[in-house]
């Protein structure tokens, strides 16, 4: 059985040591070891090769027992510095574990797991909707921003009684920036123009209109002629099926309180009479007509897809609450994608669509943090939450409020401005994950999931030491301790 050896700090080390002995029927043995440093957060690489002997060796207990050589060893998650070059030094694999030790066993879960989201079904549509009104550089600029958020087809939506002059230099100008492209019209003569242009896709043909289809190459988009009139949908799907043509089949996805269940019963008696029919469901009358997250509207919309064996979604981006929709319906697509495969639950593979709340947003209950606050000599304000409020504390004592403005008077900053300023920003952060139930890690930007992307932080690079509290002369007053991140208050000690 494979045997890691945890490194951690000595506030966190009594927890680390209950969490891992809670998990059950664990694949491997365990140590914790302390390495002399009290915030685990603080820990680095070349602190790591300076305190830890290698090899790293595990003194077995009970008479006449072998020591146990380590065959991974895990730092924590915040641990910054090279890791591969530990990994050299050692012999043996050495990894970063999960920001919050109260997450370990979720993490070695999904490693077990290994859930892969590179792979999805569902080709994602982007409508430009406003594309008349665009120039040409302005409708490649939308695209290219669509395309990054996950777009596989940049959908031109053509406006009613606006003159669309330039449609076929856009289609044209797409084609050469390597975009597929697609048409959406009501217009009979813009599809003909989006077509012979170079479009890959028109959208929508009716029973009446299919003679747009033998006119050009691209591929058509079948709707019914009013959303209720099924027979005119079949019929236009097996018309094309018969001419052995490409097509995609779509029944109209309705809005609240219009037929939304109606027209998911349409799309599945849809799939029923046609099972190989490759189908498109447009998604906007649902994300942009109701005023709630569209993240958790994406996220069931693309349930129903992946169970229907939808082969596109049109959706679009014009709502301000809605604004996200694309990169939502990318991460939708590939976390229902593999629920669908592997036959599990659409959970524990991806975070990115919790955007409001999290899973699990304390990990510390009141009286662990009451442990490890009881253990803090140091002047260095933690803040940390709980279901009870935010717990801010040092070596002075422990306060727990339920808001900044409430925590304020108790920090006696009025005479520290840098400080004050620091600790302004970290409590108004706490305030709003307790509120909204949010995972709250001190000196880190909240998780939004796709709904506001974190840049990429490089745990390779070197932080410089720093603090913001004022330290006066001849005063015994302490700066934070070497690596703290720019600020005097350690990082939560997980």
């Amino acid at each position: 059985m494979e045997h890691i050896v945890f490194l951690t700090g000595r506030l966190a080390q009594a927890s680390l040591a209950r969490v891992l002995a809670g998990i059950e029927a664990a694949p491997f043995t365990w140590e914790v070891r302390e390495i002399g440093l009290q915030v685990a957060a603080l820990m680095t690489a070349d602190m790591i090769r300076r305190r830890v002997a290698a090899p790293v060796v595990t003194v077995a207990e009970g008479e006449g027992a072998a020591p146990r050589r380590a065959d991974r060893i895990m730092v924590p998650g915040r641990c910054r510095g090279d890791v591969e070059a530990l990994s050299l030094h050692f012999g043996v694999p050495v990894e970063r574990g999960p920001q919050e030790l109260k997450d370990l066993p979720r993490h070695f879960n999904r490693s077990a797991r290994a859930i892969d989201l590179d792979d999805y079904e569902v080709a994602i549509f982007a409508e430009i909707v406003d594309a008349p009104r665009l120039t040409v550089p302005e409708i490649i600029e939308r695209a290219r921003q669509l395309a990054a958020d996950g777009a596989n087809v940049i959908d031109l939506g053509c406006l009613p009684e606006t003159r669309f002059d330039h449609l076929a230099d856009s289609v044209r100008a797409l084609k050469a920036e390597g975009f597929q492209v697609s048409v959406d019209s009501s217009d009979a003569q813009e599809l003909l123009a989006g077509g012979k242009a170079g479009a890959d896709y028109l959208l929508s043909l009716t029973l009446d209109t299919l003679w747009i289809a033998d006119e050009v190459d691209a591929t058509p988009v079948l709707i019914p002629r009013v959303p209720a009139d099924e027979d005119s949908l079949y019929e236009a799907v097996a018309q094309m099926q018969r001419r052995g043509r490409a097509f995609l089949a779509d029944s109209i996805l309705d809005p609240i309180p219009f037929g939304l269940t109606a027209s998911i019963v349409r799309y599945h008696r849809l799939r029923e009479r046609f099972p190989d029919a490759p189908i498109m469901l447009g998604v906007g009358n649902l994300t942009e007509l109701t005023e709630a997250d569209t993240s958790g509207i994406n996220a069931v919309l693309f349930g129903i897809a992946a169970e229907l064996d939808v082969a596109a979604v049109l959706t679009t981006q014009v709502s301000q609450h809605a604004r996200r929709a694309v990169r939502e319906a990318d991460w939708a697509r590939r976390i229902m994608h593999a629920a669908a495969r592997n036959a599990i639950l659409p959970k524990g593979m991806s975070d990115a669509l919790m955007t409001v709340h999290a899973k699990h947003p304390f990990p510390d209950t009141p009286e662990e943090i009451g442990e490890i606050a009881a253990q803090v000599r140091d002047p260095n304000f933690r803040v940390q939450i709980s279901p009870l409020g935010l717990h801010v504390y040092n070596r002075d004592g422990l306060r727990l409020g339920q808001g900044a403005f409430e925590l304020w008077p108790q920090l006696k900053l009025q005479d520290d401005a840098d400080h004050a300023f620091y600790m302004g920003v970290e409590l108004a952060r706490a305030e709003i994950a307790w509120q909204l139930g949010k995972r709250y890690v001190q000196d880190q930007p909240l998780d939004w999931g796709c709904a506001a992307p974190r840049p990429a932080e490089d745990l390779a690079r070197w932080c410089a030491p720093g603090t913001t509290m004022k330290t006066p002369k001849n005063s015994n007053t302490h700066a934070a301790e070497p690596g703290a991140v720019g600020a005097s208050t350690a990082p939560s000690p997980s």
